[in-house]
């Protein structure tokens, strides 16, 4: 294969990554009931930390920790708004993340574009000599590997576990899972608190790694709004939702090759809706039930899998609060 489109294909995966973990970590949090629409601020504010802290420390391991930190924290900030308060998720979270968006871009500028640590990409043996695939998956940054660990494990923990079938129950029927014994707000703190780490290891894999360092304005603003986006589009299903970051990363790296290319003259705006218009479409097929007359043209084992796979009802009790009696 051409080593250019190689390159292409790696750059691809490298640039899905913070995607991939940020939407995984808010799957996990709405699988749960919650909706944390702080995802962009805190991102943003994980990513400054987290540059920070390596370079205080001169460690990229603390500033991973670092930023985990601040993505768990504001995500159990908008837990305790809409669990304890009883106030509502999305104002909290919309609120939490114009806050943190601001406050990275204000303590961060003494730090803007300034070098600091950076975690290298470290070649997996063996894997990294399988044709085509070894090259593209497997000589990345170790964001990239976690990325992977991160999609197999949410999805074997949510649909081949037990406590993964109470994880899903809080969020789909919480009073059906406290019936059955479920801590249905513990368990939402929890879940909360994990997926926040999580979009916070996306901050870090940001500043630490694919867009390295910090600058003001951020490089990665509107990326959290993405990573909600694609949660939506991947039908909280993990491996969906990383079908969905490796498209919109995909179709962003085509964006930049097509701006590069002189004989080519679309406008950037064009370019840059592409993957938002491309994932509109994909919602009004599924709800409109066109997928589902393909998926009858199927053989019929396949057709349940398929339709399955295809699903994008989010959990019924998503953003509602839970008060046992």
């Amino acid at each position: 294969m051409n080593e250019e489109l190689i390159r292409t294909l790696n750059s691809i995966v490298a640039s899905a990554t913070p995607l991939v973990i940020a939407s995984i970590g808010e799957t996990i949090t709405e699988r749960a009931g919650v909706v944390n629409l702080s995802l962009d601020g805190s991102i943003i504010l994980s990513a400054m930390v987290g540059f920070v802290a390596a370079l205080a420390s001169g460690s990229p391991l603390v500033g991973v920790l670092a930023a985990m930190f601040i993505g768990a924290l504001i995500a159990l900030i908008v837990a305790f708004g809409g669990i304890t308060l009883r106030q509502d998720q999305v104002a909290v979270g919309f609120v939490l993340t114009l806050l943190a968006a601001d406050l990275a871009q204000f303590l961060g500028q003494s730090y803007s574009r300034i070098p600091g640590p950076q975690v290298l990409n470290t070649s997996l043996p063996l894997l990294e000599q399988i044709p085509v695939i070894g090259p593209v998956f497997f000589r990345q940054s170790i964001f990239v590997y976690i990325s992977y660990l991160l999609v197999f494990g949410a999805w074997y923990w949510l649909f081949r576990t037990r406590p993964g079938l109470a994880h899903r129950a809080v969020g789909e029927r919480p009073e059906t899972a406290f019936a059955r014994g479920a801590r249905v707000n513990l368990l939402r703190y929890l879940y909360t608190g994990l997926g926040g780490a999580l979009v916070g290891l996306a901050g870090a894999a940001y500043s630490l790694s694919v867009k390295a360092g910090w600058s003001t304005p951020p490089s990665m603003a509107g990326d959290g709004w993405i990573a909600l986006a694609i949660v939506i589009f991947g039908g909280w299903h993990p491996f969906r939702v990383v079908l969905g970051a490796y498209l919109f990363a995909g179709l962003r790296v085509l964006a930049n090759i097509i701006q590069r290319t002189p004989d080519v003259s679309i406008p950037v705006v064009l370019l840059n809706g592409v993957p938002w218009a491309l994932m509109i479409v994909t919602l009004l097929l599924v709800s409109g039930g066109t997928v589902e007359r393909l998926v009858r043209v199927l053989p019929r084992p396949a057709q349940k899998w398929t339709r399955n796979f295809l699903r994008s009802d989010p959990p019924a009790a998503l953003g509602t609060r839970f008060e046992p009696e």
